[in-house]
């Protein structure tokens, strides 16, 4: 539980305010998993600090959720595109992509049991990124991913926004690179 405290407080994840008088608090709350290595022994205890989603009010604490998945089709298509040009395929895994993602809304949550401020008991967390449980955490790591391979000089495709490409020059020996979040 430290350690993930410890992590949000380091992203910058919120900031302690004053509680808002008519504003919705987002409950709270952990969740522990034991991580299991390959032979199903113990690896590690987890512990993650989650928001109750169903505890948020529409047009209150979000407005729009949906989040646009990559086609079945367009993976397809472009591992084919890469087996039959002999193109070499790389794969990314961001860590906790969802903790990335930066809110447009503004959501009030309490202050994590275990972890409240004693010198500020009558404070509550702003958040500034998103935390899981939150009904547009996807969205907004989406938006936040996209942002981020547009301002590269990627282009969106048209056939599907979760499609992203940038021709390269012939010298840096690709012609295409792709992106699909």
């Amino acid at each position: 539980m430290v350690e993930e405290h410890e992590a949000l407080s380091q992203n910058h994840t919120w900031d302690l305010v004053p509680r808002p008088v008519r504003a919705n608090m987002v409950t709270r709350k952990w969740i522990f998993k034991h991580k299991l290595q390959a032979d199903g022994s113990l690896e590690q205890y987890k512990a993650r600090c989650v928001l109750r989603g169903f505890s948020q009010r529409p047009s209150v604490d979000f407005s729009e959720t949906f989040n646009p998945m990559v086609k079945p089709a367009t993976v397809r298509t472009v591992l084919s595109l890469a087996l039959s040009r002999q193109w070499s395929i790389h794969q990314l895994d961001v860590k906790n992509a969802f903790l990335h993602g930066t809110l447009t809304e503004t959501v009030y949550c309490m202050q994590p049991s275990g972890f409240e401020d004693p010198t500020h008991s009558d404070v509550v967390c702003r958040l500034n990124k998103s935390l899981y449980g939150l009904k547009q955490v996807p969205r907004a790591w989406y938006s936040r991913f996209a942002t981020h391979l547009l301002s590269l000089e990627l282009l969106e495709a048209k056939s599907d926004t979760s499609l992203f490409t940038l021709c390269l020059p012939a010298w840096i020996g690709h012609s295409l690179f792709v992106a699909i979040c």
